[in-house]
């Protein structure tokens, strides 16, 4: 072997060497590169799972609701339906009561009510939330109502309800009254303005009403549905984070909602604050739980969702969010009818006596739903209904319903009416009659032909 051929075996060696420890170096900075930065190596590091985008929410509480706050249609649900003591929850049904009084001119903002001895008692009870009143005094009604939505104060409400029923017992069969007008469930009942159990009011205790205060996370959905839609001046009183009841109270009342956007800058509740968020009702007893009727918007979506029975406010707060995020981030509105538009299905329909024998139909409004993001055509299922035809008589006006389009999605439904696309006059006898002289000889023509 001479010297040149060892020294090139040398070098042979020497590179596939350092080839190989090249390779060995690129492949640990691959595996690495793998793994974002901050994330240790370390073999006792445990494996995270990140939750599978659109997977619905598992609240950590007894029953949950989310739904849409323009529809009333559900999104989400956990054992929506039984029915639950729900706490201060109870006083959405004692606002929206409330505030029919002052629309309808029974109360005024301004007008001043005296605090009895029943208000008194409970107001001074420093375990029954509320704000010391004494027996005599006198509050406007916008005060009182700014305690009960601010600090959900027991005692305001009952000095509200006295006012409007005369006592606490005559206002909560209002409540009951209203929740069967609502369509609520069977396993709705009040028994007093709060939501306070029987052994709280002691000798106050409703006589004529038995029971306890009672109702599903579906029906504290719909009557926080009912108070947006028929009273959203709610949320002007709901969103306020903290206000004082009287010009001389050294402290201002504080929201038990600690989720509204107003807290922003509140360096002890920033970090519950969820965007969008201006309503809606706390409550908290040992039987019930924590629950909260959470609601917020954003591009002109509002949702509205509820958590029962949660073991800590934490927790109320932290599922309220696990919902409205699901909403936000999983949903969108669809538009899947467009007014005056034509349906293939119910294009026109016959007219008896007209100067034309049908007419075209046409939607007569829009339809929307709240939809998966993403969701199919075909997963809106249409039917369509026209009316009696023995009700289609000439003369008929532009606009007049004569039939129905009905959409179905994930079982939920709406209806829009079908309507005459143009006018149609009534035809003259004249024109009747030569009408029906053809129409005979076309059917006495048309049994000869069939008989050959």
């Amino acid at each position: 072997m001479n010297a040149r051929s060892g020294i090139g075996r040398l070098l042979r060696k020497s590179w596939r060497r350092s080839a190989m420890i090249l390779a060995v170096a690129i492949a640990v900075q691959c595996v690495i590169a793998a793994f974002p930065a901050g994330v240790s190596l370390a073999a006792d590091t445990p494996a995270t799972t990140a939750p599978a985008t659109g997977a619905e929410p598992k609240p950590d509480a007894k029953a949950a609701i989310l739904i849409d706050a323009a529809s009333g249609q559900v999104l989400f649900g956990m054992n929506a339906d039984e029915a639950l003591p729900p706490a201060s929850m109870a006083k959405m049904m004692t606002e929206y009561l409330i505030l029919d009084s002052i629309a309808n001119g029974k109360l005024k903002w301004e007008d001043m009510v005296t605090i009895s001895e029943f208000s008194s008692v409970i107001s001074t009870n420093k375990e029954l939330s509320g704000i010391p009143k004494a027996k005599g005094d006198s509050y406007s009604v916008k005060d009182l109502f700014y305690a009960v939505t601010i600090y959900s104060d027991n005692g305001a409400a009952i000095a509200l309800a006295e006012a409007i029923s005369g006592t606490e017992e005559n206002f909560t069969k209002m409540m009951n009254d209203t929740a069967v007008k609502f369509g609520l469930s069977k396993g709705v009942h009040f028994i007093n303005t709060s939501g306070l159990d029987r052994v709280d009011l002691g000798k106050y205790a409703p006589a004529s009403i038995p029971g306890e205060t009672t109702f599903s996370a579906s029906d504290a959905a719909m009557i926080a549905y009912h108070l947006l839609k028929d009273h959203k001046e709610i949320l002007d009183y709901s969103k306020i984070v903290s206000k004082k009841f009287r010009a001389t109270d050294k402290e201002p009342m504080i929201n038990y909602n600690w989720m509204l956007e107003g807290n922003a800058d509140n360096a002890n509740f920033k970090k519950y604050v969820y965007t969008g968020l201006d309503g809606l009702k706390t409550g908290h007893t040992d039987n019930a739980g924590y629950c909260f009727t959470g609601t917020a918007e954003r591009n002109g979506v509002r949702y509205i969702s509820v958590i029962m029975g949660a073991k800590t406010r934490d927790a109320s707060f932290n599922e309220t969010k696990k919902l409205l995020d699901y909403g936000f981030n999983n949903f969108e509105t669809k538009k899947v009818v467009n007014a005056q538009t034509t349906i293939d299905s119910l294009q026109t329909v016959p007219v008896k006596k007209g100067v034309g024998k049908s007419v075209s139909l046409v939607t007569a409004g829009d339809l929307s739903f709240i939809a998966k993001k993403g969701a199919k055509d075909e997963e809106f299922v249409r039917t369509t209904q026209a009316i009696d035809e023995s009700k289609i008589v000439a003369p008929i006006k532009q606009g007049d319903v004569l039939g129905t389009l009905t959409v179905t999605y994930n079982n939920k439904s709406q209806t829009v009416n079908m309507v005459a696309a143009e006018d149609v006059k009534k035809a003259s006898w004249w024109r009747l009659l030569f009408r029906g002289i053809g129409s005979f000889f076309s059917d006495l023509f048309d049994s000869i032909k069939n008989l050959f």
